[in-house]
Parts: C-alpha cells; structure tokens; sequence
C-alpha cells in the first residue's frame, strides 16, 4: 500500500503489437477517472518501444509485417501455448529478460502493477520478487489465451470471456484470482446509440441506405480493399464506409478507386463509435477490441479475416453467440449481406445477439478490482 498522504501510483504494462493493447490500457485509466477522480497517479510503459534492447525495440513496427504470414504465425502460437511450453520459453529468455524487467522495476516504482500484455506477466512478477506490489493481469485476447498470460503470482487475473476463464483453469490459476470482466472498451463505446438518422446527418452519410462499415484494424489489414470492392459491385442498395487505419498506401488506393456505390473512405479515426452506432453492419478481421466495441454498439459483425492461434475462438465465439457469421471470402460476405438486406428480420436477430453478449460495463468493472486493491473510494459523484 501506498505511504499515508501520498496518492497510489499505478504502473501500466503494454505494447503496440497491435492496437489493442493500447486503447485496453487507455480504456481501464478513462474508467479508474471517472470512478476514482484524481486519487491515483499513473503511468503507461511500452515493453517493447522502451525498454527492449535492439532490435526487439523495434517489434511494434515489424508486428504488421508479421502478421502478412499469417500460417508462420499461428504455428509460432501453437508451438509456444501450454504449460509446458510456457515454462521453458520465459526460462530460457530470462538471463535477457531479467535485466529488461528489473531495469523497467526499478525506474517506475509503483503501488501496483497493472499488465496487458503477455510478455509483462512472468518476468516481470519474477523480477518483482516476494516484496511487490499487487499485480493484476488483464488479458485482452478474448478466448483463445496463449498460456503465456497466466502466472499463479498474479493477484487477480481478469478474462474477457468464460471460455478465457476456464483456459486459465486448466492451467493450473487458482479459481479465486480468475474473473470474467469482459473485454475493456473506452466509455464512449458504451453510451446508449441514440438516434441513427442523426449521426448520420452529422457524419454527412445517407440517411436512408443499408449502411456497411468495413474496418482492417487499426493497421488496415486483411482482404479489406478486395472485400470492399466486391460489396460496391455486387449490386445492392448499400453505401459503404472503409476505414483503412494506418495503411496510407490502402488509403490512397481506395480513394483513386470508381465506386459503384456512395463510399466514405477514412483513414486512422477516433470517431468509430459513431461510425458503429450510424452503421447497420460491420464487416471487419476477428480482432477482439473491435469485436467487444460491436457487441456494446449492438452492431452485427460479418468476420472475413482472422489471424490463427489468437483470433480462432474470436470467430468461433461470435457464430456461436449468434452475434455474427465467419465469411472469409468477398463473395460470402456478398452472400451474408444480401440475405441481411432483404431479410432485416434475420438481422434484428443478430443485434439481439449483439445485445445480449454486450459487456458495456468491463473497464468499470477493471477499475473496481484496482480501486479495491488500492483501497480507494469510488468519487462522491458516481
């Protein structure tokens, strides 16, 4: 516990492999602010980016590289998950990660230590030693958990599904630690949707077509310009929304493209949440930030992309779930969204799906179980 008269601090543990790390991080501190106010301090340290030597510093702007190998990648995850695997794999790297993790200690000490990345669980609980700091574990792939997530060291590990629990059952975690919270989303995901037709003036869309958002990730990537394409000449009454993220080259190849039908083309944008809420389906790769933020948009999903090992139970969980359909080629997703448009019965039939596996309430949640372990007292205006 913190010292008397001086405010807890909080030390975030992630990496930019990936967007979903970072706006994890950022959703659970939005969420401690808002039920908390100023009685914490905090801060975020890159792994990877500042702390990793060369050339493992380098690991965030190679990971959309990476995952263009898509087979090599989900055979490294199958490879290194399990215990077994697990033990020897932070074993062997610890002599180089030992001085990683005890310099990354001993320049940010904290009160506790909050993870969202894998590689920060381990090490870092070993380097912290028997006189540590609470340490909580906040795992964001939402079902299929690589073993690398779970140490018995952790004081609390909280999972985005019951599938993610039971994972870390079997592997040994005590069931007291283990808690389903859902997956963490910034708030602005999470407000009530309001009325479509407005956002829609405001966004400058038309009001009166079947709308299709067709999101890459945060690094635009995935069949996304192929899949577009393919909706925009399939001949359905349908305007497109493509958000190319971070993919300039993506980007700018959309915009020199003929559509056949009216198409908004973005780039890397803070306003998805009114994007999904003026939206009547989303077609985007299995990611499970963007999964969770449809789910509380209750906005159906049409998956066309995965990447294997992590991202196989998103697929699987979200067509179980009823919330969505695994579509991975142009021409099925053509398929889904035509029996969507002539049937919004069926559709309505997902957006109940949607609504119903909705966790909008998971980074409040988080933020509980920290302010619990800090002892803190939920702000007077809450």
């Amino acid at each position: 516990m913190p010292t008397p008269n001086k405010k807890p601090h909080i030390l975030f543990l992630f990496s930019d492999t990936g967007g979903g790390h970072r706006s994890a991080t950022e959703a659970i501190i939005e969420a401690l602010a808002l039920e908390y106010g100023d009685q914490f301090t905090h801060e975020k340290v890159d792994i990877f980016i500042d702390y990793a030597p060369p050339p493992l510093n380098r690991m965030p702007s190679w990971y959309p590289y990476m995952v263009k190998a898509p087979q090599l990648w989900g055979a490294g995850f199958h490879l290194t998950d399990g215990r077994p695997q697990a033990r020897a794999l932070t074993a062997t790297a610890w002599p180089v990660a030992a001085r990683t993790a005890r310099r990354i200690i001993r320049n940010h000490p904290s009160d506790l230590v909050v993870t969202v990345h894998p590689l920060a669980t381990s090490w870092i609980l070993k380097a912290l030693g028997k006189n540590r700091p609470p340490f909580i574990t906040v795992v964001t792939d939402m079902v299929t958990t690589h073993a690398l997530w779970f140490d018995k060291r952790s004081d609390a590990i909280l999972v985005p599904t019951d599938i993610a629990r039971q994972k870390a059952l079997q592997y040994g975690m005590s069931p007291e630690a283990v808690k389903v919270v859902g997956q963490p989303v910034a708030r602005k995901y999470c407000l009530p949707n309001g009325d479509k037709a407005s956002v829609r003036e405001k966004l400058g869309w038309p009001k009166d077509k079947f709308i299709a958002l067709v999101v890459g990730g945060g690094e635009g990537m995935g069949p996304l310009g192929q899949t577009a394409r393919a909706i925009a000449e399939s001949g359905l009454d349908v305007a497109l929304v493509v958000i190319a993220g971070r993919n300039n080259r993506l980007k700018a190849s959309l915009e020199k493209h003929h559509w056949q039908v009216p198409t908004f083309i973005y780039g890397f944008t803070k306003e998805l949440p009114d994007f999904m809420r003026a939206s009547d389906v989303l077609v985007t790769k299995a990611g499970p930030g963007t999964i969770a933020e449809a789910f509380n948009a209750h906005l159906p999903i049409i998956l066309y992309a995965k990447l294997p090992g992590q991202e196989d139970g998103n697929v699987s969980y979200t067509v179980q779930e009823g919330a969505g359909v695994w579509a991975p080629t142009p021409q099925r997703v053509v398929s889904v969204l035509r029996r969507w448009v002539t049937d919004p019965v069926e559709r309505e039939k997902v957006v109940e799906a949607c609504h119903r596996v909705a966790r909008p309430n998971s980074s409040i949640d988080i933020a509980h179980v920290i302010g619990q372990k800090l002892g803190l007292t939920i702000a007077s205006n809450q």
